[in-house]
C-alpha cells in the first residue's frame, strides 16, 4: 500500500526556518520523482519544488527559489524540504507528491509563519 507521511510543520516567526520530511512506503522510492506542493487558505494548490529520481535534479517555484531546498535520501525513502527566511505568505498546508503511477499525495503538514 502506497503511503506518504509528512512531518515537521509548525509555527515559526518570519525569517525563521523549518525542515519538512516526507517518508514514503509501498513503492520503489528511488525510481520516482518527488515533489512538494502547498495550499494556502483561499488559494489554489501550488507547486513548490521537485527532485528527480536518481539524478537528483531539482527545480523550484520562483516564489521559493533561493530560500527553499529540496533533497532526498533514497536509503531512508524520504524527501525533505528545507525552508529558510520564511515569510507570512509561505503559510500553507504543505503536501508531498510521488510521481508513481497515477500519482500519490500525502495528508499534508501545516506551516504557519507569524509573529
Amino acid at each position: 500500500q502506497v503511503q506518504l507521511v509528512e512531518s515537521g510543520g509548525g509555527l515559526v516567526q518570519p525569517g525563521g526556518s523549518l525542515r519538512l520530511s516526507c517518508a514514503a512506503y509501498g513503492f520503489k522510492f528511488s525510481d520516482y520523482g518527488m515533489s512538494w506542493y502547498r495550499k494556502a487558505p483561499g488559494k489554489e494548490r501550488e507547486y513548490v519544488a521537485r527532485v528527480s529520481s536518481y539524478a537528483g535534479l531539482m527545480s523550484y517555484a520562483d516564489s521559493v527559489k533561493g530560500r527553499f531546498t529540496i533533497s532526498r535520501d533514497n536509503a531512508r525513502k524520504t524527501v525533505y524540504l528545507e525552508m529558510t527566511n520564511l515569510k507570512p505568505e509561505d503559510t500553507a498546508v504543505y503536501f508531498c507528491f510521488a510521481d508513481y503511477k497515477m500519482g500519490y499525495w500525502g495528508q499534508g503538514t501545516q506551516v504557519t509563519v507569524s509573529s
